[in-house]
């Protein structure tokens, strides 16, 4: 008897070019090493250097004391929306109104659902490369396409004029993240007025990803959505991992107007139905979080980055010290010409954990993400072994 072929046992065809982050299998090879009972340098993560602070993880755990377990509205609690309104116009000159913002799990739900309801099959997207390596996947997964615009040749050239020439008639949106990961680029107001100028010239939507708005450490942080015509065709996600140590409470959120609101909330209600409630209770205690600290964290991200620029240096590898974020981007062909084999010389030999750069696309083959929101003591040992590795 002949087998029946079973065709319909198949995953839908859009997912087969969505790919999985390398920065995961990094990490986990990291861990195996580890297991392993060998040092290494974690200069390969992206997690503040400090946990989440007492009166946040408090307030979640009052909430739950009080039973706050149950259902809350899938957009957000009324009390936290109006804190991020506050929060929008204080901080970044966004006027929003309550039904403007909405809670997610964490910014990737709110930049999964800016790209979900802003792009259709055949369209693209202009990407600033090296970029976060997520963002190729989220807009594939949409079955569209990235279009990757170098960043430094757009800063060189012109961010306008180099839009122009990557554009296609099918862009429908620009990926517009400062501070940059992985380089830890910051763009200028001048930049960001030409990038405002080029989506409205070109009736674009802009997806803001404004993770790392609080470190920056030269120059200043301007939310795209503030310029003049912007909040209308701008969704801008945040999240609270980086500012507030919360990485694993994934714990977020985006503003943007009609029609993308009411989409963004289809996507966030059929995935989630909402973040965990307790949670939401530790978001709004976050958003007290006097401005001092939140400068003095900057501080010690500004000490770091400094001591491991430095460090790069001395030993040849090139680094200009980043404006934001808390990542330094070398050159590091003084070792080998591609990123992944310069990383794997780098584990295998000093045991230092980087990520290649030519998983943040093209533009970042070349060079090496260093993290630097470790103990400085990690830091100083870092240094310590790239010393004798280039000896």
């Amino acid at each position: 008897m002949r087998a029946t072929r079973l065709s319909g046992i198949r995953v839908a065809r859009r997912m087969d070019e969505v790919g999985f982050s390398d920065i995961v299998q990094i990490r986990n090879k990291v861990m195996a090493m580890r297991n392993e009972g060998k040092k290494v340098y974690s200069l390969h993560g992206g997690e503040p250097y400090f946990e989440t602070p007492d009166d946040i993880k408090f307030a979640a755990v009052r909430a739950l004391v009080e039973n706050q377990t149950h259902y809350a509205p899938s957009s957000g609690l009324s009390p936290l929306r109006e804190a991020l309104v506050k929060k929008l116009a204080a901080k970044n000159h966004i006027q929003a109104t309550t039904d403007q913002v909405i809670a997610t799990v964490g910014g990737s739900q709110g930049l999964y659902a800016a790209f979900q309801v802003v792009l259709d099959p055949g369209d693209d997207a202009l990407v600033f490369s090296p970029y976060w390596t997520p963002i190729s996947d989220l807009i594939t997964g949409t079955q569209a396409r990235p279009l990757l615009v170098p960043t430094i040749t757009a800063r060189r050239n012109g961010i306008r004029k180099t839009l122009e020439q990557f554009a296609t008639p099918k862009t429908r949106a620009i990926y517009y993240n400062t501070p940059q990961n992985p380089s830890g680029l910051v763009f200028t107001r001048a930049e960001a007025l030409e990038v405002a100028a080029f989506a409205l010239e070109r009736d674009l939507i802009v997806i803001a990803d404004e993770a790392y708005e609080d470190l920056v450490y030269d120059g200043e942080h301007v939310s795209i959505a503030s310029l003049p015509g912007m909040a209308e065709r701008t969704i801008t996600c945040f999240t609270f991992s980086k500012t507030y140590g919360m990485t694993g409470w994934r714990a977020g959120y985006a503003v943007a107007h009609e029609p993308f609101m009411t989409a963004i909330r289809k996507v966030v209600l059929y995935s989630t139905n909402g973040v965990t409630t307790f949670v939401q209770h530790a978001m709004l205690q976050a958003l007290a979080t006097p401005e001092s600290q939140i400068a003095a964290i900057r501080d010690e991200y500004r000490l770091r980055r400094d001591l491991l620029v430095k460090g790069l240096n001395e030993v040849g590898l090139e680094c200009d010290p980043p404006a934001g974020a808390f990542y330094a981007f070398p050159n590091v062909e003084k070792i080998h010409k591609t990123s992944r084999t310069a990383a794997q010389i780098l584990l295998d030999k000093a045991h230092i954990a980087t990520i290649p750069g030519s998983v943040f696309g093209a533009q970042g083959e070349g060079h090496l993400r260093f993290g630097y929101a470790i103990p400085r003591q990690e830091i100083e040992d870092c240094v310590d072994s790239l010393r004798k590795f280039f000896v």
